[in-house]
């Protein structure tokens, strides 16, 4: 039996395209009333830097603070309090705040008078990868989470942003 080049590459195709897909992972937004507001997800990029991607409905026209929190859990009863605090690291809240930001602080996201959000951001400080720093689907998982008002990217612990409006949990895809 003779086995060629091409008869090797055909083999190792699929294996090389399976090592080149992106993590992904994505959240489906609920509002306090549980009802579903949209989608936002995470895609891990062959630079190892997180693309994350807001598509939203039915939100209060404004600014907003949008952050990461530690918990894989929302719940509507109880303000979405059931997805903790940030995901914050060892690190203080906010930009602005010299031993700052938290892993899990995003830039705040505007929402048009109808209501629609659509945000694209970039993270090198949250992962996909369990073997990395500030992995977003370790055990307990964690959850992503639009506010009230806006965040000023300096109170401790959440920027002042107000109530918790809108979660939803990263889970795999």
């Amino acid at each position: 039996m003779r086995v060629t080049a091409t008869a090797i590459l055909m083999a190792l195709l699929p294996l090389s395209t399976a090592l080149a897909q992106e993590k992904e992972a994505s959240a489906n937004m609920i509002n306090a009333e549980g009802q579903e507001v949209g989608t936002v997800t995470f895609a891990e990029t062959p630079s190892g830097v997180l693309h994350i991607v807001v598509e939203m409905t039915d939100l209060p026209p404004g600014p907003h603070g949008f952050h990461v929190h530690e918990k894989g859990a929302c719940e509507p009863d109880g303000g979405f309090e059931s997805a903790g605090g940030h995901y914050a690291g060892d690190d203080e809240h906010g930009i602005h705040s010299q031993e700052g930001p938290h892993p899990g602080d995003l830039p705040n996201v505007h929402v048009g008078q109808n209501g629609t959000l659509k945000a694209e951001f970039f993270s090198d400080d949250l992962s996909l990868s369990d073997d990395d720093d500030n992995p977003l689907l370790d055990e307990d998982g964690s959850a992503i989470l639009v506010h009230a008002s806006p965040d000023d990217y300096e109170s401790q612990p959440s920027g002042n942003s107000g109530d918790r409006i809108a979660c939803g949990v990263i889970e795999s895809d």
